[in-house]
């Protein structure tokens, strides 16, 4: 991790040993990622009403489900708040040490964090609020989703495709 510190510091340019760990963490995270996309949308659905209908309760498909408990929405919160924190702020470290362009580095720490902290609490403002902030939920995942898959994307181009890199690249 000290090597993050120096500020030439690049994927691209790390041990082969580090980028195979780098990468197996990025592999990981991204069956992470998967399941996560996986469970969205197949227990809220893609649309404002399926998801309205999921966390305030209601009929959908011809079941009738009941709204996310205060309960459950605490231990959902807590467990994603620290454990989406840390890969969050790993993944950003990572993005970071890459050759993306500073803008692209810039919109993806800047959205993977609205997009988190979004879809943290847009299910409390779903459930206690209004169902409408079912858009603004709608609006974090994607951020989230384009962020992370930034994320991945980035630093391995960097370690495998792109290679060491030189001076004129830093």
């Amino acid at each position: 991790m000290r090597a993050f510190s120096s500020s030439g510091y690049l994927l691209g340019n790390a041990r082969v040993e580090v980028r195979l760990v780098y990468t197996g963490f990025l592999v990981l995270v991204t069956i992470g990622l998967a399941t996560m996309a996986v469970a969205q949308v197949g227990h809220y659905g893609l649309t404002p009403g399926s998801i309205a209908i999921a966390v305030r309760g209601g009929e959908r498909n011809g079941v009738m489900t009941f709204e996310k408990t205060f309960r459950e929405l605490t231990e959902l919160t807590h467990f994603h708040a620290f454990s989406m924190g840390v890969v969050y702020l790993i993944l950003a470290h990572l993005i970071v040490a890459t050759r993306a362009p500073h803008w692209v580095k810039q919109c993806s720490i800047i959205g993977g964090f609205a997009g988190v902290t979004g879809d943290i609490v847009g299910l409390w403002l779903v459930r206690y609020v209004a169902a409408a902030f079912a858009w603004m939920l709608l609006a974090a995942w994607a951020a989230e989703w384009f962020a992370f898959l930034s994320f991945v994307i980035f630093p391995v181009w960097d370690m495998w495709i792109l290679g060491p890199a030189s001076r004129e690249d830093e």
